[in-house]
């Protein structure tokens, strides 16, 4: 007999072949009311996947009185309340490790992206302004520069070991020091002082909402560069828009917004700002490694009761199987 999984969100062709054998899956947008389904079939349903935008509602989370797991795809899980999991035994896992070279790579695409002015360059060839100006105005460039991470986790050393080719001058700023050969700063408005490129990869919620604030945007000058493949709450937005407007702010690499999918209406028409659509993870072969390891929690908790990569709240080693360095 296959269990019952609710899946929230969108999940891929080759997800929904691997769990179709143990699970008997319930998409809650193919659902015409959701909280109706849950107060008469909740009772049977221990496992849900979920991703870290849509989270678990807690109106959901209570019609589940038999939830055991939550398998989140995406390394943030800022949208689950893992707090609540822990009260009620539940696990919550997520898919760290297999996407942090790929986000490390967006950042560093959005670094690169400012400094050589590539959206500029790409519109001169298309608008046919080249063979009219013949030349663009000179860029700047992303050697040698002194660059602040916030968020010094797998994501963050990531990025790390990339701009080393690059000659930059690097700093951190993490709740702990790390055993690395890159200078640790404890200050994270002396760290964006010193700076001329910010790169915010720390985790969303409420541990770090804001945490990037006018003092730390003003701290990198109307020279520097804010580049957020985080969470769009890391930062305060307001405050980020309004100093680009006023050049406060020299430049910015944007990933992710405070208001998903809504992006303010300034930042569309600065010439000084690369703009993705939270991308940071999206390519195939990432989304594919991502999805299997989705999947794999599931059917390991499924099989033993234990999980291969628990959020840190509810690591404990007597649940995780011991593999890969995730």
């Amino acid at each position: 007999m296959t269990a019952n999984l609710l899946v929230i969100g969108e999940i891929t062709p080759r997800m929904d072949a691997r769990l179709t054998p143990s699970f008997t899956l319930h998409y809650t947008d193919r659902i015409d009311d959701v909280p109706a389904f849950l107060a008469r079939e909740g009772h049977a349903i221990a496992h849900v996947l979920t991703d870290g935008h849509n989270g678990v509602p807690r109106a959901w989370m209570d019609a589940l009185p038999a939830l055991k797991l939550i398998s989140n795809y995406g390394v943030g899980y800022d949208a689950i309340d893992v707090g609540l999991a822990g009260e009620r035994g539940v696990l919550v896992t997520h898919t760290p490790g297999v996407l942090s070279d790929e986000v490390a790579t967006t950042a560093l695409m959005l670094m690169l992206a400012c400094y050589r002015n590539l959206l500029g360059s790409d519109a001169f060839v298309r608008d046919g302004s080249w063979p009219e100006k013949r030349h663009m105005a000179l860029s700047r460039s992303a050697d040698h520069r002194r660059v602040g991470i916030l968020g010094l986790g797998r994501i963050g050393l990531a990025l790390a070991r990339k701009l080393e080719p690059f000659h930059a001058e690097i700093s951190y700023h993490n709740r702990t020091r790390r055993d690395v050969p890159y200078r640790y700063c404890p200050d994270l408005e002396k760290m964006a002082a010193d700076a001329e490129v910010l790169f915010v990869v720390t985790p969303g919620g409420s541990e770090t909402h804001g945490i990037v604030n006018r003092e730390v945007i003003d701290a990198l000058g109307p020279d520097g560069m804010l580049v957020n493949v985080s969470r769009g709450s890391v930062v305060d937005e307001l405050a980020l828009v309004a100093a680009l407007e006023e050049g406060r702010l020299g430049s910015a690499g944007l990933d992710v917004f405070a208001d998903e999918p809504n992006v303010p209406a300034a930042l569309l028409s600065m010439d000084n700002v690369v703009l993705t659509p939270h991308i940071g993870s999206a390519t195939e072969e990432t989304r594919q490694a991502m999805g299997d390891l989705v999947v794999d929690n599931l059917l390991q908790h499924q099989a033993d009761g234990r999980v291969i990569s628990p959020v840190p709240e509810c690591r404990d080693k007597s649940v995780i199987v011991d593999r890969l360095a995730v």
